[in-house]
């Protein structure tokens, strides 16, 4: 390996939304809202110029608000085309939710929307809910801090992941969905299709026809009950190859750089590090890999849970985890690395003590990582810190996940979007949300407006983790409680983008109490 040359550690922890110092954006209650603003930005990827988009708030991309801070945003469009942003783990009235047209409209280009809504601590993050826009790149970290964080004595890192192409994204969907997308690790081979979805994909129109018939789709569920949990670490179940990823993105980014020429973050001999990893991806699970760093994890989509020591941890497309890392008391550099699942593709940041010798990391490993949690292995051992209240269930419905490669059509409960059947619950009833993924690739499940706890792994019943967002691996089952929030819609969707653009979203219709 190489030493880097390109840039000096300085540089490298400049004051930025994703750098080492995380500067925090101080406002008084009651102070002028902040300004937020959608636009265009050019990043050197590579060492070649590409132009994507992004959220710019007062320190660069993101936002950072202090313990009990309201969010109190005015959100200006400029870009040249209409987009709206969701404000991913929060829960702000459904009409600053930010979905198309559910109930608010896209901001036209040059509008600023005001928000303004109580926050949530934790890692978030907030992007387009447009999927070709959060695939270049419109999604910046929205991280609320403690008055834990606050008293902590430590730095906080921020890592934050992409997948991305120098093709438009329609371009993207349309080979993945072509079946000629290259998408070669542990994956079928893909031929033929169903033609891609065109326009925004997203404001209730333009769904694609037709119902969707997985490689599971008419199996009975006892039959299927005893699969969960079946697929071995290598993508394997019986004769049957799970689909790992049906893209090969030009690079894989770690706050907005690859390790071609990677953000190197000063930090302390001896240090106490509080790492805050966001998949922002459109279509990527990762392993976070700290190496010689031992980590623990300590909260997983901005809820803690009971700390669980190790140095890999994977995160699917929307989950958020947050990683406690003691430095050695040495001068060296970690490699902290995000490893792509089924692929030797790799991406990362390096912490380093001034004047210790940074190492050139290749962006391509020896080995191919393995599939992320096919067996529920991890989030098994995941446990809330602050479980839901016991309450008998008033409502339990099952949500089955189908699709196929080709045609590339991905549904719940067999319909696409606009010919979806609402999941209904009344407000403030305990509801459990059962999720049989029925297909050959994992779906990471993002419901809008509410938090919910893992309850049971295939079948299994856990103590779980708060999560908004939960990955459920091919042929598994997971369950999820939650207490039903405001009456409205509310989305609930897989935030694989090329699932989510050919119709895998629903509604969880939330009706007023009587």
């Amino acid at each position: 390996m190489n030493m880097l040359s390109r840039r000096g550690f300085l540089a490298a922890s400049a004051a930025a939304i994703c750098a080492a110092q995380m500067p925090r954006i101080a406002f008084a209650q009651g102070a002028a809202p902040i300004s937020l603003a959608a636009a265009t930005r050019t990043l050197d990827i590579n060492g070649r110029a590409a132009t994507v988009f992004g959220l710019a708030g007062p320190g660069g991309q993101g936002l950072i608000l202090d313990p009990g801070q309201r969010f109190r945003v005015d959100l200006t469009n400029d870009l040249d085309v209409g987009t709206i942003i969701h404000w991913h783990g929060q829960i702000p009235p459904n009409a600053q939710d930010g979905v198309p047209d559910m109930p608010m409209p896209l901001l036209a280009p040059g509008e600023t929307r005001s928000f303004d809504f109580e926050t949530r601590p934790g890692t978030h993050w907030m992007h387009s809910h447009v999927p070709v826009q959060e695939m270049q790149l419109l999604a910046a970290p929205l991280i609320v801090r403690s008055a834990e964080d606050i008293a902590a004595d430590r730095q906080e890192v921020v890592m934050f992941l992409h997948d991305f192409s120098f093709k438009a994204p329609e371009e993207v969907l349309a080979e993945i969905s072509g079946g000629h997308a290259g998408g070669g690790h542990g994956a079928h081979a893909h031929h033929g299709g169903a033609q891609p979805m065109q326009g925004t994909l997203m404001g209730g129109t333009g769904a694609m026809p037709g119902m969707d018939h997985g490689a599971m789709g008419g199996m009975p569920m006892g039959q299927m009950s005893g699969m969960g949990g079946m697929m071995g670490m290598g993508g394997q179940m019986g004769g049957m190859a799970m689909d790992l990823n049906d893209y090969d993105w030009d690079a894989y980014l770690a706050n907005d750089r690859t390790l071609s020429d990677p953000e190197v973050v000063q930090v302390e001999r001896g240090g106490r590090i509080r790492l805050r990893v966001i998949n922002a991806a459109a279509a990527t699970v990762f392993w976070i890999d700290t190496g010689a760093a031992e980590a623990r994890l300590v909260a997983v989509d901005g809820h803690a849970i009971q700390p669980l020591p190790g140095n890999r941890f994977g995160l699917a497309m929307g989950q958020r985890l947050d990683l406690e890392i003691e430095l050695p008391s040495e001068s060296s550099a970690w490699p902290i690395l995000a490893l792509r699942e089924g692929a030797r593709e790799r991406t990362g940041l390096i912490l380093a003590t001034p004047g210790a010798e940074v190492r050139r990391v290749d962006a391509v490993a020896e080995a191919e990582a393995p599939a992320f949690d096919t067996d529920l292995a991890q989030e098994a051992r995941l446990i809330a810190v602050d479980a839901l209240p016991q309450r008998p269930v008033d409502r339990s419905q099952m949500l089955m996940l189908s699709g196929s490669m080709q045609p590339y059509v991905w549904t719940i409960n067999g319909a696409v979007w606009g010919q979806h059947q609402p999941i209904i619950a009344r407000s403030g009833e305990r509801a459990v949300l059962s999720f049989h993924n029925m297909s050959m690739m994992g779906h990471p499940i993002h419901l809008h407006g509410h938090a919910f706890q893992v309850v049971s792994i295939n079948g299994r019943p856990v103590t779980g983790a708060l999560r908004d967002t939960v990955y459920v691996p091919p042929m598994s089952m997971v369950d999820v409680a939650l207490d039903a929030g405001e009456a409205a819609r509310w989305m609930l969707h897989c935030h694989h983008m090329p699932h989510l653009a050919t119709g895998m979203m629903t509604e969880f219709a939330v009706s007023a109490s009587v």
